[in-house]
């Protein structure tokens, strides 16, 4: 049965026993998704309460979470970072892909085994425990649901560099509810303009590096070593500027919360993740190396924190620098547009497992398969950016960033630990201890170590989010006298 036969809510069903016995057709895919009693790890992908829609193919996939990252999102913080590591923001970006390089490897490794909409926090959970998955979840949304004012305050900061005389409020509103409009629609939809929005953005970010080696080759500059020589910039400092860099690369993690949606998520959830980091890992280190090598000094541009559009500017002119802002606001409705998509859904598998009031955060819109109010919310937040600046809300959103990642890294590990004790094969030998135990150990300490060097009011205010959490905690389960609530958690 194709999938343009099914009725519009088949993938809604309630009821814990109808989504276990549902059938391929009903996933919108093939029968690799059908939960067996064969294979245990299959019979969670079908938790009990409302299910989002499977509409969305490899294809679609990879651009929402390359619109989630955005490929111009390499300029956001290039000002910041430069100052912080006198001039290594490309090695600065070796560094933080390393640490993205092996959390991904994690993150498809998850993905493979866990098809849910949770992403983080249903990995942490079914591995780690309920109760540190609760926890980890919750310290992610801090990143989930403050990127979208982020974003929000970046479309204000460019449009600024233009049009100086509009009020950035008017920028920040205007993203927030184009954003959430597009997001009620429906997950297909969205995904399809973002198809359309990523392909601009790489067009201009293409433009402005063939501007970027034509301005060095014209000013008798040459390529060398600027911005790569670890001797040249202290460790703490060279970490320091890297912490702020996780956001660049969080449309891989993003599409995990994806899962329920991806026709195939077994096969297409893995492959996007590492297709992601590997397309903007280089693409964030050409970048950088251009702009490094024509301003070794970035207090030379005027702005730190818009040295991006006067770098256009000089490259290319006021013209080149209008099509650069005008590519960047592109950029801002695709990110924005995913952002708040997976913010909403992180939200709506905390709701469903009853850690989030289900009335709010649990419920599904029956006409478009969307958490239309979990959506809603993200938009209210992501409109609070009129109150902050560029750096301190980039180093909020890194502290969530960093737990989540260290985080998946254990998940692997636990489950190689309790697959080994239960004598699975696929624990066995040196190249499981590879890929199941040493690389997500490095993964680990190497976030841990990022997240150290991020600064003390981000922290601080991490610390207090994740206590909030501890709270909630405390009361969904009376006190830890009741176990928590999730939904087929278990093997």
């Amino acid at each position: 049965m194709s999938d343009s036969s099914l009725p519009p809510h088949t993938a809604q069903g309630t009821a814990t026993q109808a989504t276990a016995n549902r059938s391929p057709a009903a996933h919108g895919g093939t029968g690799q998704d059908t939960a067996t009693a064969a294979d245990p790890d299959r019979a969670q992908d079908d938790p009990g309460g409302p299910q989002l829609r499977r509409s969305l193919k490899l294809r679609h996939i990879v651009f929402l979470g390359l619109a989630f990252m955005a490929p111009l999102a390499v300029f956001d913080t290039f000002g910041l970072v430069s100052e912080a590591t006198d001039g290594h923001v490309p090695l600065a970006y070796l560094a933080v892909l390393v640490a993205v390089g092996l959390t991904a490897l994690s993150y498809a490794r998850m993905a493979r085994r866990i098809t849910s909409a949770g992403s983080v926090y249903t990995y942490a959970g079914k591995s780690l425990g309920a109760p540190v998955g609760f926890l980890v979840g919750w310290s992610a949304t801090l990143d989930y649901v403050l990127l979208p004012m982020l974003n929000a305050l970046l479309a204000a900061i460019y449009m600024g560099a233009v049009l100086p005389g509009v009020p950035a409020w008017v920028w920040v509103l205007s993203t927030v509810v184009v954003c959430t409009a597009l997001n009620l629609v429906g997950v297909k939809l969205a995904a399809k303009v973002n198809v359309a929005l990523v392909v601009i953005q790489a067009g201009v970010a293409i433009a402005f590096l063939v501007f970027a080696v034509r301005a060095i080759a014209t000013h008798g500059q040459s390529f060398g070593t600027t911005g790569w020589d670890p001797a040249s910039v202290p460790l703490p400092a060279l970490l320091s500027g890297a912490s702020l860099l996780a956001l660049s690369f969080l449309g891989f993690d993003a599409v995990s919360t994806l899962s329920e949606e991806a026709e195939q998520p077994r096969r297409d959830i893995p492959r996007a993740i590492l297709l992601i980091v590997a397309a903007a890992g280089v693409f964030f280190l050409a970048i950088t190396y251009a702009m490094q090598t024509l301003f070794p000094d970035v207090s030379a541009v005027g702005s730190i924190v818009g040295a991006s559009p006067e770098i256009a500017k000089y490259i290319g002119g006021a013209a080149f620098q209008a099509v650069f802002v005008g590519g960047y606001l592109t950029a801002v409705l695709g990110c924005g547009l995913t952002q708040q998509m997976s913010a909403a859904r992180l939200l709506f598998a905390m709701g469903r497992d009853g850690m989030l009031p289900r009335a709010v955060f649990g419920r599904v819109d029956p006409r478009t398969g969307v958490p239309a109010l979990n959506v809603l919310v993200v938009g209210l937040i992501a409109a609070s950016a009129v109150f902050l600046d560029l750096g301190s809300a980039a180093s909020l959103i890194n502290f969530g960033a960093y737990v989540a990642f260290a985080a998946v890294n254990l998940a692997v590990i636990g489950f190689w630990v309790r697959d080994r004790r239960a004598g699975r094969a696929e624990a066995r030998g040196p190249v499981a201890a590879l890929l199941q135990l040493l690389l997500p150990a490095l993964g680990f300490v190497v976030n841990a170590a990022l997240w150290v060097s991020l600064d003390t009011p981000a922290k601080v205010v991490g610390v207090i989010w994740a206590l909030m959490g501890v709270g909630i905690l405390t009361l969904r389960t009376g006190g830890f006298r009741r176990p928590v609530r999730t939904l087929n958690l278990e093997d």
